[in-house]
C-alpha cells in the first residue's frame, strides 16, 4: 500500500477534525431540546414579578401532604415537611401550600392523598363577600392514577366521575375555558399575593407565585395569556410561598404565613 501524500493526510486530519465538531453540535442540539423535569424562573408580566415552575409529572412525582404519617401530626409548613423528608432520605425540591382551609386548619373543600379522600367536595354556594372560596366557579386541581392532571370547576370534577390519587379543592377558578373569570374587575384594588396552577398539557404542571400583591384579573390575565393555560385555578392569597431547592422561598413574605393545612411536594431520593 502506498504511503499517504502529505496533501491527502491533511485533508484526512481535517475531515476527522469536521466529523468531531459535527458529532459535537449534534450532541449539543440534542441536549438542547431536552426539557427539565422541574424548571422555575421569574418572569415580569404587566408589570408584576412573578415565580414561575413547571413541573413534568412524566419524570416528578408531585404529591400532596397534610398529616406527618409518623405521628400523625400536622406538618403546618413546608420546612417541617422538609425535615421530615431528609429524615427518611428525601429532598424536598419544591414546595407550596395546597389551598384555603377552615378556622380548624382542615381543607375547605375536596382533599384526597394518595388515593383516600380526606375532605368531601363542597358544592356550597356561600355569598363571595364569605371569601375566595365562594366566589363561583370554584375548582378542582387533581393527579389521576394515570398520571396526567387536570384543572375542572368544581362540578365538572364532580360530574366527571374520576377518583383521583391526588386532588384539592379552591377557588376561585382564575380561567375556565379559556375565559377569565367574568366574577373578577379589570382594576380591582383588592391586592394580595396569590399563588395558583394549572395543568397546561395533561403532564405539565406550572404554579405560579407573585412577587407582591396583585389582583384576581391580572392574575388569571398572567395564567391565560403569557403561560397559555386554558384552566387555572386560585391557590391561596396573603400567606402563600413556594419552596424551590437551591433557591430558598419565593412569594409572600415570611412573617404573613401561617400553618397550611395541605403541602404540595415534589421530593428526590438522597
Amino acid at each position: 500500500m502506498r504511503p499517504f501524500s502529505p496533501l491527502q493526510r491533511l485533508c484526512r486530519r481535517r475531515i476527522s477534525r469536521l466529523l468531531a465538531l459535527i458529532g459535537a453540535c449534534y450532541a449539543l442540539t440534542a441536549c438542547s431540546y431536552q426539557v427539565d423535569p422541574m424548571e422555575s424562573r421569574g418572569l415580569s408580566y404587566q408589570g408584576q414579578d412573578y415565580t414561575v415552575v413547571k413541573l413534568d409529572l412524566h419524570r416528578e412525582a408531585l404529591t400532596l401532604h397534610w398529616h406527618n404519617p409518623d405521628d400523625g401530626q400536622p406538618f403546618g409548613d413546608i420546612q417541617t415537611l422538609r425535615e421530615w423528608g431528609a429524615a427518611n432520605g428525601k429532598r424536598l425540591m419544591f414546595a407550596a401550600n395546597a389551598g384555603i382551609y377552615d378556622q380548624s386548619y382542615s381543607p375547605l373543600g375536596l382533599y384526597v392523598e394518595n388515593g383516600k379522600t380526606l375532605v368531601p367536595l363542597n358544592l356550597f354556594h356561600g355569598k363571595a363577600s364569605a371569601g375566595n372560596f365562594s366566589i363561583q366557579p370554584n375548582g378542582v386541581f387533581a393527579i389521576y392514577p394515570d398520571g396526567h392532571a387536570a384543572v375542572r370547576t368544581s362540578l365538572d370534577f364532580k360530574a366527571d366521575g374520576k377518583a383521583a390519587d391526588w386532588a384539592t379543592q379552591s377557588g376561585p377558578m382564575l380561567v375556565i375555558d379559556g375565559q377569565i373569570n367574568n366574577q373578577f374587575i379589570d382594576d380591582s384594588s383588592s391586592l394580595k399575593w396569590r399563588s395558583g396552577v394549572c395543568a397546561h398539557s395533561p403532564y405539565q404542571v406550572i404554579f405560579v407565585v407573585s412577587a407582591s400583591p396583585v389582583n384576581f384579573h391580572a392574575f388569571a390575565q398572567l395564567f391565560r395569556d403569557k403561560l397559555g393555560c386554558r384552566d387555572a385555578l386560585y391557590l391561596d392569597g396573603s400567606i402563600s410561598q413556594f419552596y424551590i431547592d437551591g433557591t430558598g422561598y419565593a412569594g409572600a413574605p415570611t412573617f404573613m404565613v401561617k400553618p397550611y393545612a395541605g403541602i404540595f411536594a415534589v421530593f428526590a431520593n438522597q
